[in-house]
């Protein structure tokens, strides 16, 4: 008679919360800043840019079939602790071991070649520029910005990844939880995809007001004096709107 003795017990979805909150507040005691993913439902991201980032990291074939293991994890609080710095993430994941696994995710920087396509393409583009200074990837940006190869989004062979666990797969489910935690992260706090990236979002800002600015002032160029005080207070207010100074190549 053959036993599944080498099958994992079952421990019910309660009890693995429980079991993550309550490493959560051991971990508070010696680091009061720890920076948990909490997911309410079953929806891991909310925006499009959280859930493009998902997506993603799903439609490659390198990950799809290894992705899906750690939804479960980050969806009962299994990340206890993540922190995006650069384009390197260190992340705390509670696993069956009583002590959490370290997991470490770098990222390539984006090409410099596909940065300054970006920026070629977002110039002229102040509505949705507006929409990014406020901290959201503006939908009208969603194809420049998750073009697989050539946008913000990484391909598999731009992530480098490890995990202290025993498990010997090439992505662990904890390093998959770490992941998807990622995309959580970001749906907070959009910026983080330039930070990750090592690129400068204001690069886009400026550019844009830059060629903006220009255009103004050479309009402003054939009017009257009253005509060009008026551009010139036009330009100062963009300037202060998007938090940027404007360079607009006029001597």
């Amino acid at each position: 008679m053959a036993f599944y003795s080498d099958f994992p017990e079952y421990v019910p979805v309660a009890e693995r919360r429980k079991k993550a909150e309550k490493a959560i507040e051991k971990l508070k005691k010696g680091t009061p800043d720890i920076a948990p993913i909490r997911i309410e439902g079953r929806t891991i991201a909310k925006t499009w840019w959280g859930k493009s980032w998902c997506s993603n990291l799903e439609r490659y074939a390198d990950y799809a079939n290894r992705i899906d293991r750690g939804r479960s994890y980050v969806r009962h609080g299994a990340v206890l602790d993540l922190r995006l710095a650069g384009g390197k993430v260190s992340a705390l994941v509670q696993g069956s071991a009583s002590k959490p696994y370290r997991v470490e995710v770098t990222i390539a920087p984006l090409a410099e070649e596909i940065w300054q396509e970006m920026v070629k393409s977002c110039t002229g583009k102040l509505a949705s520029l507006q929409e990014l200074a406020a901290g959201k990837l503006p939908k009208a940006l969603a194809e420049l910005f998750t073009l697989k190869g050539a946008g913000l989004f990484p391909s598999p062979k731009e992530i480098r990844f490890s995990c202290s666990c025993p498990d010997g797969a090439r992505m662990c489910k904890h390093v998959a939880a770490v992941l998807y935690g990622i995309g959580a992260r970001l749906d907070e706090d959009s910026t983080l995809f330039f930070t990750m990236r090592n690129v400068k979002m204001g690069d886009l800002i400026t550019s844009s007001i830059a060629e903006k600015s220009r255009d103004m002032m050479e309009k402003a160029g054939s009017s009257g004096a009253g005509r060009r005080s008026r551009r010139v207070m036009a330009d100062a207010d963009l300037s202060s709107k998007f938090g940027v100074d404007i360079d607009t190549g006029r001597k």
